[in-house]
Parts: C-alpha cells; sequence; structure tokens
C-alpha cells in the first residue's frame, strides 16, 4: 500500500517500511509521530485508488523519529565586481530522518 500526505507543505510518497528525509520536525530521536494529512493510498497495481477531497478521513501514517541530522552544506556567494569585494557563506539545514512504520486507510 502506497500513500501521499502532507508534511510541512511538503507532498511525500510513502511505503511501509520506507525512510524518508524531511525538514525538522522538532522531536527527539525514537518519538513516535502520527500524519493525518494523507491526500491519497493506492496499491501496487493501481487497481484499488482512494482520493481524499482534499484528505481521506481516518486515515493515519504512523511513524517513528529515526535520527536527526544537518544536510548538506550550500554555499552562497556574495560578489560585485570592480570593487574586489568576495564574500561566501555556507548554510547546512537540519533535517529528520522518518522510518515509515504502519499505513492505516480506514482509520
Amino acid at each position: 500500500m502506497y500513500a501521499v500526505v502532507e508534511l510541512q507543505w511538503h507532498q511525500y510518497i510513502i511505503q511501509e517500511g520506507d525512510t524518508i528525509t524531511v525538514d525538522t520536525v522538532g522531536l527527539n530521536e525514537g518519538e513516535k509521530m502520527t500524519i493525518d494529512k494523507v491526500l491519497l493510498a493506492f496499491d501496487e497495481k493501481g487497481d484499488n485508488v482512494i482520493v481524499g477531497a482534499p484528505y481521506i478521513a481516518k486515515a493515519k501514517v504512523d511513524c517513528v523519529v529515526a535520527k536527526n541530522q544537518k544536510g548538506e552544506k550550500i554555499r552562497v556567494i556574495k560578489f560585485k565586481r570592480k570593487n574586489r569585494y568576495q564574500r561566501t557563506i555556507g548554510f547546512r539545514q537540519h533535517q529528520s530522518l522518518l522510518d515509515i512504520k504502519k499505513i492505516e486507510i480506514n482509520g
């Protein structure tokens, strides 16, 4: 069973047993989390499709925060020509890894 969920204004296609990388959710490692904004659910062949309007009622996804980490470094360069001005700064986004444990569609 696959599901499309909305988490922090992003949409993810998930399956039981998957690990997804999301923006930090503010929970410690090992804490449980429930996502109730399920937009779509379907099976592998695509025969059974349940579409929400906008969300499926009584559907939820149980997951566990596996790890909190920092993402890959992004470098930003400011440069002004003819003035010999150049500045480089870096940024690393905080992320959380979520392990998908169970997808419940009918509550």
